[in-house]
């Protein structure tokens, strides 16, 4: 390493390049490598894609073969599926394939998604990777997204925690992260060029928190910019969102790299922040040398990113010096089998019908080509060639105990284009005498996923056919569903038993016979809401947009947050998970009746396993408002805890809820702003199974009023006394009134719908310019906002001397 890259004096290092080597430090090598700098002893780092396993490609890694293919190559692809893997990466090194993020996000088990990042990290040290670009966090604004088994939920408070925990478990091992993408990729429709329309409210409180909060709580090593724009401007060439906001607001310290060919203007995207060019291109790199040898790029923009970059490049080196144990392969399959069964979602369960005994004598039939081909990930950049794959019907005869006879029906063929009657009719005839059908259905794979939206919510063909086939002919049915996301179920009143196990990953078999036979106890919530139908999704009217345009028109109203505040019919709720035994709450208890600009807030609650098993329960906390200032959904998620419970055990439960995640983001003030309102806590099972409430009031001085402007309605300047007490002198000055009538003058105005300025000289025959009344309402604004922190600070005060 050279010594002034090791002293960590990266200017000095920077002043001694020439422009071509700037260049090559600022552009990727091939497709996974920083450029190297031979001459000056900087060596490249090596990074690879994986939000949920290490996707290694032995050609483009070990054999540093440029991108894309020679044309004979590329003719011998074309036309194949996006799940056909190594015909666009090559041969490659199989990799634990850990549950999708769709899945691991439902055990809403921060810990476990650490565990899960300890385990990446350490596979990527084995193949001496030194940045895994994921987690992705994209929210799942909606179920068609190709995405989103990549993607978490629909919540950015649990999505940034359970990044965060992630995050955290990849660097533990000496292994960057690159979070992504940032910022509203959440379609892949027209991906790298559709215009995301969002307003300033929806972008702060859902789609840029949870950035916002992973970056705080575990300080990923680099961010990764988007394809698509955002309010019209490129997101990889945005300096509002990659300075102004990345780094100037959150205090990001890191490198920005672009998604693979996410720059479109080189310049632009250095000017506004975007440090490293990935992957290589000739056109790109060339464009931005040129940029540097002309002067068209400030030399201390350029600089600043070299520096950037060369620290990356010293972290990773430095934590290579840090010895890692040999991966265990086997433990790492455990691994992931835990973390599915910790994720698959009980959806329902009638007549306790599951599990299924291992005792007696008894014939199960398995219908479902997925249960011998199970579908366990998404096709695009994170697919990952796993270390070995569970079979679900090996699995469950593995589990269905000595006495049990299990049978086996296709029930459908995975190439299938739609309903196969012969297959479907000889899972029927083979029900007839069955003690427990086991169905295993799965959506559509192939070309959904990244690069193209699911085209609708409904299984793949025939399979809702045959689930209605069958729980006509057998009524105690389950029903075992593998999908990236929410899907309609138009048999759900026929069906007693429902199990998702989303894409679980390569343990999957194991850890749904692990469920089907209780020997773990199905704890999992779902982090995305299920709809009815398609056309109730929240945004739905204006997906996927037109003429390279996408308005987000539900703004905040993201999937609970809309249908909770409307009260639709769901399918299944946010949050909602059945469990093999039974979980009741009491005695909540808040530690503060008023909370106050940066208070905390800490409540408590008991919970106790009531039922006949060991089990764990997701409790969740929302936010229920009363009459906020500016329009907020019903309730909003503000923290949660998973218990592991013994039966008959209690234990008390105590969650914190930081100032911060009290506050809305008021676009007018440019400010995060908590609210004069009568708020109630509310604990409970999911979104719509709340167990406790209790009151607290948010008391706030900030914000009570609006800002005034000449354009103001009358009602509001006189509703604000500084406003009012502003005017009234205004005009006594300037008519000679005096305050009292010029008071009456004011309340004569009141009803005016007309603006302040324009009321005050149409009904007093005024002639008033903006220009004149500007220093009035620069006063006023001023006034109101020194009257604000007045009284912030002697609240403060008063807290420390009754602290005192």
């Amino acid at each position: 390493m050279n010594p002034l890259l090791a002293a960590g004096n990266y200017a000095a290092l920077v002043a001694e390049m020439t422009a071509e080597e700037k260049a090559d430090l600022l552009t990727g090598h091939r497709m996974w490598r920083t450029g190297a700098v031979e001459r000056m002893d900087i060596p490249a780092v090596v990074m690879t894609d994986g939000t949920y396993g290490v996707r290694y490609s032995i050609p483009q890694i070990d054999g540093d073969v440029r991108p894309g293919q020679d044309f004979e190559s590329f003719l011998q692809v074309v036309g194949r599926k996006a799940n056909e893997v190594e015909a666009t990466w090559g041969e490659m090194r199989p990799a634990t394939c850990f549950p999708n993020g769709s899945s691991l996000a439902c055990s809403w088990d921060v810990d476990l998604a650490r565990a899960m990042g300890e385990a990446l990290g350490a596979e990527c040290r084995e193949y001496g990777v030194n940045i895994l670009l994921g987690p992705g966090i994209n929210i799942r604004r909606t179920p068609l997204g190709g995405r989103s088994y990549e993607y978490f939920s629909e919540d950015p408070i649990l999505t940034g925690d359970l990044a965060a925990g992630m995050i955290e478990g990849i660097q533990s091992r000496g292994v960057g992260t690159s979070l992504k993408h940032f910022a509203c990729n959440n379609s892949e429709v027209e991906r790298t060029s559709m215009d995301s329309i969002v307003d300033m409210r929806a972008l702060r409180e859902i789609y840029f928190l949870g950035f916002e909060r992973a970056i705080a709580k575990a300080e990923p090593w680099t961010v990764m910019s988007s394809y698509n724009r955002l309010n019209g401007v490129q997101a990889a060439e945005d300096s509002w969102l990659l300075t102004q906001v990345l780094r100037g607001e959150w205090g990001f310290a890191g490198l920005v790299m672009s998604d693979w060919h996410g720059i479109k203007d080189r310049s632009a995207s250095m000017v506004a922040g975007n440090d490293l060019d990935m992957p290589e291109t000739e056109t790109r790199k060339a464009d931005l040398l040129a940029a540097i040898r002309d002067g068209t790029l400030p030399a201390a923009v350029v600089d600043l990113a070299c520096q950037r970059v060369l620290a990356l490049v010293r972290r990773c080196l430095l934590a290579l010096e840090v010895p890692s144990a040999p991966v265990d392969w086997d433990a790492h399959h455990r691994l992931a089998r835990q973390i599915a069964a910790e994720s698959i979602v009980l959806l329902k369960n009638e007549d306790a019908i599951l599990p299924i005994p291992t005792t007696g004598r008894r014939r199960i039939l398995v219908v479902g080509a997925c249960a011998v081909e199970p579908v366990i990930q998404g096709s695009g950049c994170a697919t990952t060639t796993p270390t070995r794959t569970d079979i679900p019907l090996d699995e469950i005869r593995a589990l269905a105990g000595t006495d049990t006879v299990v049978d086996y029906q296709p029930g459908y063929a995975m190439d299938a284009e739609g309903f196969n009657p012969a297959l479907a009719q000889a899972a029927v005839a083979a029900a007839d005498d069955a003690d427990h059908v086991l169905l295993f259905v799965n959506a559509a794979v192939g070309w959904d996923g990244e690069g193209s939206d699911r085209r609708s919510l409904a299984l793949s063909p025939g399979h809702d056919e045959l689930v209605q086939m069958l729980a006509a002919a057998y009524p105690r049915l389950t029903v075992i569903i593998a999908s990236p996301d929410a899907v309609v179920m138009p048999w759900i009143d026929r069906a007693p038993a429902v199990v998702e196990t989303f894409f679980s990953g390569q343990a999957t078999g194991g850890a749904i016979a692990d469920i089907l036979f209780g020997r773990a106890n199905p704890s999992g919530k779902l982090t995305t809401s299920f709809p009815m139908t398609l056309e109730s999704v929240p945004g739905h009217l204006h997906y996927p947009g037109e003429n390279g345009r996408h308005h987000y028109s539900e703004g905040l109203f993201v999937g609970y947050r809309s249908y909770d505040s409307r009260g639709d019919s769901l399918l299944f709720p946010f949050g909602h998970g059945l469990s093999y035994t039974r979980f009741a709450y009491a005695d909540l208890r808040i530690d503060q009746e008023e909370i106050w600009p940066g208070d905390d807030l800490t409540l408590s609650f008991d919970v106790s396993n009531v039922g006949a098993r060991a089990g764990k329960e997701v409790c969740q906390v929302y936010l229920r408002y009363g009459t906020p200032r500016l329009r907020r959904p019903v309730h909003e998620l503000k923290g949660f805890q998973k218990v592991a419970l013994e039966p008959g055990e209690t234990r008390r439960v105590s969650i914190a809820i930081a100032a911060r995640d009290l506050c809305y983001f008021d676009p007018d003030r440019a400010e995060w702003m908590i609210d004069d309102d009568l708020l109630t806590v509310e604990v409970g099972a999911s979104s719509r199974d709340i167990r406790l409430e209790a009151p607290v009031r948010s008391v706030s001085p900030m914000g009570r009023y609006r800002r005034i402007d000449w354009d103001t309605q009358p009602t509001f300047v006189l509703d604000n006394p500084i406003a009012r007490a502003g005017f009234r002198a205004f005009l006594s000055e300037r008519t000679g009134a005096s305050g009292e009538d010029a008071d009456r003058m004011l309340e004569h105005c009141r009803n005016s719908f007309f603006g302040i300025l324009t009321t005050l000289a149409n009904r007093l025959r005024q002639t008033i310019t903006p220009t004149e009344i500007q220093p009035v309402l620069d006063s006023i604004n001023r006034q109101v906002r020194d009257a604000e922190q007045a009284e912030l600070e002697r609240h403060r005060a008063e807290v420390a001397t009754r602290a005192a």
